[in-house]
């Protein structure tokens, strides 16, 4: 059998096999220029939208472009965190190194996971991942690993200063270092999309039958996927406990998972962009709807995304694509 999959899958069914080069550029700038126009916490909670968008890119390649339903991926955001901060609080690494580190010791872990979880599909794999997100949490509070991780106290982690001669502050510097591990992070999704590899991903998910029959190895498509995807969610992880400097059982509940799914959702299945914006929704409507009413904040907050979804059942990236379609009929 044959693995051309080039000649079987519709290039123009590939999400974002186009580049639009202006809007990239515009990107950037925009994104360089912000942490010098906003005050320190406003640059803080952008850096945790950018955080929050790599671990929803990373789910979305596993969910959107392989079709692997997943609701553990607060695990492996709790492994990538408490790899970075051991690593700091035990053996004194350098903060940087443990970054990919800890999306290294995830790619390990998703891969091994998703070996075993090959035989499961749809629901049954959901409730496998479920399983996860319950069960890491009670793992790092075990007594057997509190000389390790903490136990319930947790571990503090803490930033080395700015590098002398920037005139940037803290909260500025790990900004711009979450900007571009994001820009990076979004350029290799891109490509992996839009390569070989990726068009066997999006094959399986939308019939595995046949991409076997095409000579595709989807147990190995499969696994890798998970593997990739749990990589994402641990660069995430590994970040946010060196900018919030503090990890605890507690901060990676299976509430995180879900707000990682609504992310994903919200920003657009399949969408790499959109990522980007699910960050966004699940980082400041919340803030919002406490706001709102503190006592009925999560009635607040399930309104709001009762409405969004009605308004963009498509996600963002939908919206703006359909008004983009719309706009060019116009003129």
């Amino acid at each position: 059998m044959t693995t051309d999959v080039e000649t079987r899958v519709d290039p123009r069914l590939i999400s974002g096999a186009k580049i639009p080069f202006k809007w990239v550029g515009l990107f950037i700038i925009l994104g360089a220029i912000i942490p010098f126009v906003v005050e320190g916490y406003t640059a803080f909670q952008a850096t945790l939208i950018m955080i929050y968008a790599i671990a929803i890119l990373g789910l979305n390649l596993l969910t959107g472009f392989n079709g692997q339903f997943s609701l553990g991926h607060s695990a492996f955001y709790a492994v990538g965190a408490y790899t970075a901060a051991i690593l700091v609080y035990h053996l004194d690494f350098p903060v940087y190194v443990t970054i990919p580190l800890g999306g290294v010791v995830c790619f390990v872990a998703g891969f091994l996971f998703g070996l075993p979880a090959l035989r499961l599909e749809g629901l049954y794999l959901a409730l496998a991942t479920f399983a996860l997100a319950v069960a890491v949490p009670q793992i790092l509070k075990s007594s057997h690993l509190e000389g390790l991780t903490g136990g319930v106290q947790g571990l503090d982690v803490f930033r080395p200063p700015v590098p002398e001669g920037l005139p940037l502050t803290m909260d500025q510097w790990w900004y711009l270092i979450a900007f571009g591990v994001l820009l990076i992070m979004l350029w290799l999704a891109w490509n992996l999309v839009n390569s070989r590899s990726g068009r066997a991903m999006m094959a399986i998910r939308d019939n595995p039958i046949a991409a076997g029959s095409m000579g595709i190895n989807t147990s190995l498509y499969k696994s890798l996927t998970f593997g990739v995807s749990a990589f994402y969610t641990g660069i995430a992880g590994a970040m946010a406990a060196i900018v919030i400097e503090f990890v605890a059982p507690d901060s990676f509940t299976f509430q995180l998972s879900i707000l990682l799914f609504i992310g994903l959702v919200v920003g657009g299945t399949g969408s790499i962009w959109g990522a980007i914006f699910g960050g966004f929704f699940i980082l400041m409507v919340p803030n919002v709807a406490e706001e709102i009413s503190t006592g009925l904040s999560y009635a607040v907050f399930g309104v709001i995304l009762i409405l969004v979804i009605y308004v963009m059942p498509t996600g963002f990236a939908g919206l703006v694509k359909m008004l983009g379609v719309r706009i060019k009929k116009m003129f």
